[in-house]
């Protein structure tokens, strides 16, 4: 029942939304209104539905009666209309057959199939035709005669005065013979057998008043006119469908199952279509206005919020933010960039959005240097005050300024962000983020020397203090060789977050190669170069002991440092195309200097990158060595466990 009673509930919501489909005819949405109310009435009708609905014959003629005082005559019998029609005095003698003769052959043309005067449009069936399926009543059609009342007087035999009658006087005397008519049934149906009383017996409410069966066409032979639709209801819930009876059996009366179906039309939206770009530049260009002057954010953010722009048309949106404020004081750009700060914590835009609007007003910028000429270093706060806030990272910003891209922005946005934060943040947070500083030049400027130009030029150059420590240690140690004030240097132009780098380690080690070479006279790249005389060799050992105590300085106790140190000693052979036994010299020096311990020779010798050139050339002349270094180091284990 619960089932059932669901499923009643989801046709009655169809057809309640039905109801109120304005797109339907007014005759089917008050059938389904109807319907709905006769259901929430408990289905009982209303009174003046009872009142007016469908009446049978005899209730018109009771109602005719009372009313009016109008008798309606029944329409008479078979054998009425067959005593008539055998009494007529215009009937001829020899028309005039026997009653029962004629009953017997009506009776017996009655038993033969297809004996029927037929169905169809113009044939009037009521309880009286012997085609409808039902017993006849006429005793004159079942072989029992009988004279059932008097034959009516003709019309003719009545004289003119029977025309000049009232038609009360005329409906009185049709009601008296149709009671009459009525009794004598009654009383003779008592003397017939029961299977002709039976027959005879038939109330007035089993009268069809629906058209004969031939009539109906079947419901496949309709053209089909209007669209059909999918069934909403559920399958479970669906009526079965009518099939065709198969040929040779009348087809089933009754109501039709399946309606004809309504085709709804999509309801009507009353959402307004999105602003057009035009008014939403003129929306921004008002809310930024505004802003500026009265500093107000909640409602700029509110303004934003209501704009309801769609996400294509954010990038445009902080374009127009950020053109607004160029040519205004400093002041206003710094709030046009909270503004736009605010939007990303709002969740409004993305640092992607502002990026691509970054991307746009740089397109524009030949046109809005005719009146603004300061636009680059403008944008360049805009990016550093993003970057800042976390909007966008170094990464972010340098990818589209690739290979001197809108140079020198890049350059002028990190200015401005060591301008507005410091000069160590801007350092590590440069370093995280991996961005070569030679492609962002010119291609032309893409080298060491020229980038550290163009950086010193900017006041960069402390975002790469190895380069700067590269250029100038090597002069430093020209114009003073003592450890004192190499060491003094150091200390004052490198930061001491650097002294444990390796290639703080690289570049120092690098340039005492480089002045000892030279002051040996020895030329890089000359591969016949004849070995060092003796006075040479010592020469170069006393040089490598006057800078033993600052290397000593920042490699002791650091194996990853001194593999470091061990790197740049392979690079400067490799650059000399490696003389004969000057990298042995060096790691037997170094070893016996105590620089670099036994740790750090076999880390080098098992690693395997690929960083640094030479590493093949360098352990063809060293190999033997470091076999017997390992070898000296297990004997030494032995011994002190012995």
């Amino acid at each position: 029942l619960k089932i059932f009673f669901s499923l009643m509930d989801q046709y009655f919501g169809r057809m309640r939304s039905l109801m109120n489909n304005k797109e339907l005819p007014a005759r089917i949405r008050f059938l389904l209104q109807d319907t709905v109310e006769l259901r929430e009435n408990n289905w009982v009708p209303r009174k003046a539905f009872i009142d007016n609905g469908p009446k049978t014959i005899n209730q018109i003629r009771q109602d005719a009666v009372k009313d009016l005082g109008v008798f309606i005559p029944a329409p008479m019998s078979q054998g009425m209309r067959m005593d008539f029609f055998l009494e007529s005095p215009f009937m001829p003698n020899r028309m005039k057959l026997d009653r029962e003769t004629l009953g017997g052959l009506a009776d017996m043309f009655g038993q033969m199939p297809g004996s029927g005067i037929g169905t169809g449009p113009g044939v009037i069936q009521d309880r009286y035709s012997p085609t409808m399926g039902r017993h006849r009543t006429n005793p004159l059609f079942n072989g029992h005669g009988g004279h059932i009342a008097p034959p009516p007087q003709s019309q003719f035999d009545m004289g003119p005065k029977s025309f000049v009658k009232s038609n009360q006087v005329q409906n009185q005397h049709f009601l008296n013979q149709n009671q009459n008519h009525l009794a004598q049934q009654q009383v003779q149906s008592k003397d017939m057998p029961p299977r002709f009383s039976k027959k005879g017996q038939l109330n007035a409410d089993e009268i069809s008043l629906r058209p004969a069966q031939s009539f109906l066409l079947n419901k496949n032979q309709v053209p089909k006119l209007q669209p059909q639709i999918p069934n909403m209801m559920p399958p479970s819930a669906q009526p079965p469908r009518t099939q065709t009876p198969p040929l040779g059996q009348p087809p089933q009366l009754g109501l039709k199952t399946n309606p004809p179906p309504i085709q709804e039309k999509p309801q009507k939206t009353n959402k307004k279509p999105p602003p057009a770009r035009e008014e939403l530049l003129k929306m921004t260009e008002v809310i930024v206005t505004e802003y500026l002057n009265t500093k107000n954010m909640p409602e700029a953010v509110s303004g934003v919020r209501e704009m309801k722009a769609p996400k294509h048309f954010l990038p445009e949106m902080l374009s127009k933010i950020i053109v607004c404020s160029l040519d205004r004081p400093d002041e206003d750009k710094e709030h046009a960039s909270t503004l736009i700060h605010t939007l990303r914590t709002e969740g409004l835009i993305t640092g992607e959005n502002f990026m691509q609007a970054f991307l746009n007003v740089l397109d524009q910028c030949p046109k809005i240097e005719v009146d603004v000429p300061l636009v680059k270093s403008y944008l360049a706060q805009f990016a550093a005050r993003a970057i800042i806030a976390e909007l966008l990272s170094v990464a972010e910003l340098a990818h589209p300024l690739e290979n001197g891209t809108h140079f020198p922005l890049f350059l002028l946005c990190l200015q401005q962000t060591a301008k507005l934060k410091d000069r160590e943040w801007l350092t590590d947070l440069f370093q995280q983020s991996k961005v070569n500083m030679q492609k962002m030049l010119p291609e032309i400027d893409q080298n060491k020397d020229r980038m550290l130009e163009i950086l010193e030029g900017k006041g960069l150059s402390f975002l790469f203090p190895l380069l700067k420590l590269e250029k100038e240690l090597l002069k430093q140690i020209k114009a003073d060789p003592s450890p004192q004030s190499i060491y003094k240097w150091i200390k004052d132009n490198i930061s001491p977050k650097l002294h444990t780098d390796k290639g703080f380690v690289n570049i120092l080690m690098t340039s005492f190669l480089q002045y000892i070479s030279q002051e040996l006279c020895v030329a890089e790249g000359d591969e016949q170069l004849a070995a060092p005389s003796k006075e040479q060799l010592e020469q170069e050992k006393l040089l490598l002991l006057a800078f033993k105590p600052v290397m000593q300085k920042f490699l002791h106790d650091h194996t990853e440092l001194q593999v470091s140190a061990l790197y740049a000693l392979q690079v400067h052979c490799n650059a000399s195309s490696f003389p004969k036994g000057m990298l042995l010299r060096y790691f037997v020096n170094f070893y016996d200097m105590e620089i670099i311990e036994e740790e750090a020779f076999l880390a080098w010798k098992e690693d395997i990158t690929q960083e640094f050139p030479g590493k093949g050339k360098a352990l063809f002349q060293v190999n033997q060595w470091l076999t017997w270094l390992e070898t000296a180091e297990e004997e030494e284990s032995e011994d002190e466990a012995d």
